[in-house]
């Protein structure tokens, strides 16, 4: 992609007028003049190869501004409420629409543990100010620094040391206007021997024809022996192009689960990242993502192994039909310091129809010589035999096609930690492959 030319109205200017807190405003204002300077990358970059890089246009977008934004409730985005009603019982719930906070509740019980639920724009400048930008500045790119500087608000959860929040906290993203721009932020800071479930949607109308960009940015920092769950959900509408960055820290005997499920969009990216910074520190990286129509969904995943006895494991999954890409790029890396450590990547896909197609490049970099480490991946076409087996037993082809389908991520959703959800993400897979029917 070219460099932004200066037609754009991405400016130090525009980045000042967004207001808020004065230590937020500093922080957009420096990052904004930082822009003109910036590297763009292209479709030439290895981290960007085989993407949508060279179509992405900055011009056709403008920051979306204070006066679009009002007070709004839970059931202010579309949806809403049948989202948050879809985790089940939960201990908190916040509303963001355009990247601001418009909404937030949190149990009263753990309110009075010290559990914060907020937006990160509202809060006090010492309960943010230090985490921001801590997990995200620690793998910098354009649309990160994009981001850092147009950022207005987002979402925070902040759990402290030894409570444990034993539902899950709801975080409902909403993006919209044609030709806007937005950028969301999560960040989740779980202090030691702590424990919470977060549980992200993110969606998008059918904007229009200019489309929207969502640029979003989720940090999540696991201290010692704490436990964090994440699950991401990208429903976007068919004009939405995303470019996101969710990166985590995760300390001493720390736990990470980090689900990402992917349905919308035209172009949806996702870098997934994983940093194990203490010793038998633990990460497991789930994904299912379905692409249709003209879809392209596009996964770049890092495995960090940065302490002895680390454990992690990677398994994405994902299909295409119609004329719809996937892209999966992963990258286990072993340090010097990770002796002792377990690695384990997987990606398979399903490609439906001949139009579809789906690329699978994973990678190694081990400095370590006291490792254990594999990757896998796949690519084709659903199993001739298992169709025969099926429709040899009286079960119709479209059904058959069905059941093979779910059986193939069923290994996923079973390991979702909001039980809730199966149940709705089985039903747009039935759907988007009934699609094929039709």
């Amino acid at each position: 992609m070219p460099p932004p030319t200066a037609d754009h109205g991405f400016t130090p200017d525009a980045a000042r007028a967004l207001g808020g807190p004065e230590w937020l405003a500093r922080r957009r204002t420096h990052a904004a003049e930082e822009l003109s300077g910036l590297v763009w990358p292209s479709e030439s970059d290895e981290i960007w190869r085989y993407s949508r890089i060279d179509q992405f246009d900055l011009a056709r977008y403008r920051p979306f501004t204070a006066e679009e934004v009002g007070d709004a409730g839970v059931e202010d985005a579309p949806g809403g409420g049948i989202v948050a009603a879809e985790a089940g019982q939960r201990a908190g719930l916040v509303v963001v629409r355009g990247g601001r906070v418009v909404y937030h509740e949190i149990d009263e019980a753990l309110e009075a543990k010290g559990v914060k639920v907020c937006g990160i724009a509202s809060c006090e400048p010492e309960q943010v100010e230090p985490w921001l930008g801590r997990v995200a500045d620690a793998s910098p790119d354009a649309f990160v620094r994009l981001h850092d500087a147009f950022v207005v608000g987002g979402a925070l959860v902040h759990v402290p040391a030894g409570v444990v929040v034993d539902r899950p906290i709801v975080v409902l993203h909403w993006a919209e206007g044609d030709g806007c721009a937005s950028f969301p932020h999560t960040l989740v800071v779980a202090d030691e021997d702590s424990e919470v479930t977060v549980l992200e949607r993110s969606g998008s109308p059918d904007v229009g024809p200019h489309g929207h960009l969502v640029d979003a940015v989720v940090e999540l920092i696991v201290g010692d022996a704490a436990r964090v769950r994440y699950v991401g959900v990208q429903e976007h509408g068919p004009h939405t192009w995303q470019v996101a960055l969710q990166r985590a820290h995760v300390g001493r005997d720390a736990s990470l689960q980090s689900s990402s499920v992917a349905l919308g969009g035209d172009y949806a990216r996702l870098r997934a990242e994983s940093r194990l910074d203490g010793e038998r520190a633990e990460s497991d990286l789930l994904a299912v993502y379905f692409g249709d129509g003209t879809q392209m969904l596009d996964f770049r995943t890092l495995q960090d192994h940065a302490a002895p006895r680390t454990r992690s494991e990677l398994l994405f999954k994902g299909a295409v039909e119609d004329d719809a890409r996937s892209v999966y790029s992963g990258l286990i890396r072993l340090r010097a310091e990770a002796q002792k450590s377990d690695a384990r990547q997987s990606n398979r896909n399903l490609v439906l129809t001949e139009g579809a197609g789906a690329e699978s490049i994973p990678n190694l970099e081990i400095e370590a010589n006291d490792v254990r480490c594999s990757h896998a991946s796949a690519v084709g076409p659903i199993d001739e035999d298992q169709l025969y087996y099926l429709e040899s037993r009286g079960v119709r082809p479209a059904d058959a096609e069905r059941l093979i389908v779910l059986g193939f991520f069923e290994d996923v959703f079973s390991r979702l930690p909001v039980v809730s959800l199966i149940g709705p993400l089985r039903r747009v897979v039935h759907q988007k492959v009934g699609h094929l029917h039709e």
